[in-house]
């Protein structure tokens, strides 16, 4: 079975930095993996992703502040945040899209999410 474990979130004042790790577990053969959040009261919003580690796709608002990084032999994807801001906090959920076993099918799967808050 497949399993995303996120940690690293936490509270953090604004301007400072704070990074976020994803590690999957179990057969799987993953074509990307990414970070979504989710503040409440409000959907899910893409964060950032990435496939090789090299080459990456930002939100906007976070272009510029975050980095992610990929660990392929590791399964981990990692988000490293700088610049934080109050609007920066949510959950931060993690997403790989990816095959498990032998099968050929893509799946999304998904982190439990870790909290973030930014706040002085």
């Amino acid at each position: 079975q497949v399993q995303l474990v996120e940690s690293g979130g936490g509270l953090v004042q604004p301007g400072g930095s704070l990074g976020l790790s994803c590690a999957a577990s179990g057969s799987i053969r993953i074509n990307a993996m990414g970070w979504y959040r989710q503040a409440p009261g409000k959907p899910r919003e893409f964060v950032a992703a990435t496939t090789s580690g090299t080459n990456a796709n930002y939100a906007d608002f976070v272009k510029g502040r975050f980095t992610i990084a990929r660990d392929i032999a590791m399964n981990t994807a990692y988000l490293q945040m700088t610049n934080l801001k109050p609007e920066d906090t949510a959950v931060y959920y993690c997403h790989a899209e990816g095959s498990p076993g032998d099968s050929t099918h893509i799946w999304d799967y998904w982190g439990r999410g870790t909290q973030v808050t930014v706040s002085s």
